[in-house]
């Protein structure tokens, strides 16, 4: 592949709102499909030519659906130069591809291009078939696309907002904002709200009861839905998180609370989250819990811990 420049574009450093559209969408949102390739048997010539006639600069080499590597400019004009323009795809393509999967974060592919800085990736399905390219210029067109809805959506919002009253004497109050996929901050809410609860002298057990449940319920926020909120007050005897996200809701709050069930896919796994223990573990550190959820009207927890 050839490289290129950076994305001007990172989720570790951009802007809150883009972070959040960047987490939202996903790589099949950007990329380009149906998808142009070869066969391992075509050759070089014919490669170069059918780069030509759709002007790109790289092609997937395809076989029975399936990638199976990759021609580049670069490759072409080797081949030119060598006299092996004639040659089948096969044997000169790149065998070692770095692809994207469709279901993930659009995030992902902004720190694959600011990483290996080629111009394009492949993208496959879970079964491991190839359903599309992604280039820079389509992240930046999808990102631009979903940012004009997301101003209208911000201008709505501050039109409506009511300020938060400062809390009585004696309280403390967090609140945070959970971005789906966004596991580069996962925990960030939840220490938020565990520093806040140290200034009240709390006993510290009670304190980590807290934070365990507020970080479960972020991780589900972070996992499961389209984001949402985390919203802590807390004195007085008593400690009310309550978490509240947009999404597509649970369909079986019963089976959602029994330990070991989740609905997180394989890629979420591999990760290392999606153990179905975040519920489970939130009502066993509760003195008071409830939900309120159903299918396409996201979810509200409210968890109380007393001291």
């Amino acid at each position: 592949m050839i490289e290129m420049a950076a994305l001007p574009i990172s989720p570790e450093t951009g802007p809150q709102v883009v972070l959040e559209i960047l987490y939202s969408l996903k790589v099949r949102d950007a990329m380009s499909s149906p998808v142009v390739s070869s066969a391992p048997g075509d050759s070089m010539r014919d490669v170069q030519y059918r780069m030509r006639d759709h002007s790109i600069t790289g092609i997937p080499i395809v076989e029975d659906g399936r990638l199976v590597g990759l021609v580049s400019m670069g490759l072409v004009i080797e081949a030119l130069d060598s006299g092996r323009i004639g040659q089948k795809a096969g044997e000169l393509m790149t065998r070692t591809v770095i692809s994207l999967e469709d279901d993930m974060p659009l995030a992902f592919a902004t720190t694959y291009f600011n990483r290996y800085k080629f111009g394009r990736f492949p993208v496959l399905d879970r079964d491991g078939r190839l359903v599309g390219i992604v280039c820079a210029s389509d992240i930046i067109r999808a990102l631009l696309v979903a940012m004009n809805t997301e101003v209208e959506r911000l201008e709505e919002k501050l039109s409506a907002a009511v300020p938060l009253e400062r809390p009585a004497e004696g309280l403390i109050h967090s609140i945070a904002q959970v971005t789906h996929f966004d596991f580069e901050n996962a925990g960030k809410a939840s220490a938020d709200i565990k520093k806040a609860l140290k200034t009240l002298s709390i006993d510290p057990a009670i304190v980590r009861r807290a934070a365990v449940a507020a970080y479960e319920l972020e991780l589900n926020q972070v996992i499961h839905s389209d984001g949402g909120s985390i919203y802590c007050v807390a004195g007085r005897g008593r400690i009310e998180i309550v978490a509240e996200d947009r999404g597509p809701g649970i369909d079986d709050v019963e089976a959602a609370m029994t330990e070991g069930f989740s609905t997180a896919t394989e890629w979420i796994r591999s990760l290392g989250f999606g153990a179905g223990m975040g519920l489970p573990n939130t009502k066993r550190v509760s003195d008071d819990f409830s939900i309120d959820s159903g299918p396409g009207r996201g979810t509200f927890v409210r968890v109380v811990i007393k001291y």
